[in-house]
């Protein structure tokens, strides 16, 4: 915005009191209250409310100084639209204290937090075992006390990202089920995008306007969704063979599990980019679990099972948020753990049950499995 040099309502006042005075020294009358200074006083307020509008017209020129809906009609000019929010997604599971007849988990039947807060809804996932698209859900056959099925939340954006056993409210009856929660915290629920990210977005934009680049195919990728990583690996088959001009991505939203739905709309976004003549593929990653075990000393005043549970909760978190073909150190456990509250020291820590380091490449993500500390 331009550098203007404004002025407030006391300095306008002032500054024409004076004009007045050096050129008419006889109207010396400009006391608090005077009808003159009364109307100098007027011409201040509707010249600061004059100053106010040029200030934010100012604001409105640049995508840098705007924000908000403004942003939004900014960037439409050139066919850039805000990332919406992404609702959080992840597995409950429902279960039963009898087994004795076949029960059926429909889809779109609704669960909540314990709390009443946040709601979600069972969603369809073809490649679960239990899944029955001529019922419409999910079956428990008889003697199957429990099934583990995909929900989403009902209000997209980070509200629906809920701590592990949270969820433990059935919507509406279910006949044959007593129980739902999620033994993982749900993570990858996104508000819409921020001023400052649809900025930088939009930079990525223009540069990827050559098209056939590396940043072009970025951009493609960033502008499906929020909360995608990915890596792109050039002139190699996804099995290793050496191939020139082609390219694989491999593509992670933060669960370790993109839809087929989300890979086709991305494999899309990047076809509309890429040269003539060269090929791709887009690939789900390759999940490694890693389960840490750790033994933890807690400082005098802090209650064990608490300081227990924020070091389990901080230490999956972390694993869980590391980008695609990135390692997780085996020393990097204890580092999280000692960054808890009430944690004096940390022993005995294993990854898988062993004292070394987890790699991933890039077709794979690490994910946690559930930490155990004690």
């Amino acid at each position: 915005m331009a550098n203007l040099s404004t002025q407030d309502f006391v300095t306008l006042t002032r500054n024409m009191v004076t004009a007045v005075q050096g050129g008419a020294s006889q109207l010396i009358n400009l006391n608090v209250g005077s009808v003159l200074r009364a109307i100098l006083e007027a011409v201040a307020g509707v010249v600061l409310w004059l100053q106010g509008l040029a200030v934010y017209i100012l604001t409105l020129t640049r995508a840098a100084t705007s924000s908000g809906a403004d942003l939004d009609s900014w960037m439409a000019d050139y066919g850039l639209t805000r990332l919406a929010a992404t609702a959080a997604t992840g597995q409950v599971t429902f279960s039963r204290f009898t087994d004795t007849t076949q029960a059926v988990v429909l889809i779109n039947s609704p669960v909540q937090s314990s709390d009443g807060t946040q709601s979600f809804f069972v969603t369809i996932d073809t490649t679960n075992a239990a899944y029955n698209a001529t019922l419409g859900g999910y079956v428990l056959p008889i003697s199957t006390a429990s099934v583990s099925v995909p929900v989403m939340a009902v209000n997209a954006g980070t509200q629906g990202n809920v701590l592990a056993n949270s969820i433990t409210s059935i919507g509406q009856g279910i006949s044959g089920v007593d129980t739902v929660t999620n033994a993982s915290a749900f993570t990858n629920g996104i508000d819409a995008e921020t001023d400052p990210a649809f900025r930088v977005r939009f930079v990525l934009y223009l540069l990827s306007l050559s098209k056939a680049t590396k940043t072009a195919i970025g951009s493609a990728i960033d502008n499906v969704q929020q909360g995608l990583t990915y890596t792109l690996t050039e002139n190699y088959q996804y099995n290793g063979t050496y191939s020139p001009g082609f390219f694989y991505i491999v593509l992670d939203n933060g669960t370790g599990d993109p839809s087929s739905t989300l890979l086709s709309t991305v494999s899309n976004a990047i076809d509309a980019v890429r040269a003539v003549g060269v090929q791709f593929a887009v690939f789900a990653p390759i999940v490694i679990t890693a389960t840490p075990t750790l033994v933890i000393t807690s400082a005098a005043g802090y209650t064990h099972a608490t300081v227990v549970g924020a070091v389990g909760l901080a230490v999956e978190n972390f694993i869980n948020s590391l980008p695609l073909g990135t390692s997780l150190p085996y020393t990097q456990v204890a580092a999280i753990a000692y960054g808890v509250a009430g944690v004096t020291n940390v022993t005995g820590v294993l990854l898988n049950g062993a004292t070394s380091d987890i790699t991933a490449d890039p077709k794979s993500v690490i994910k946690s499995g559930t930490p155990v500390v004690s």
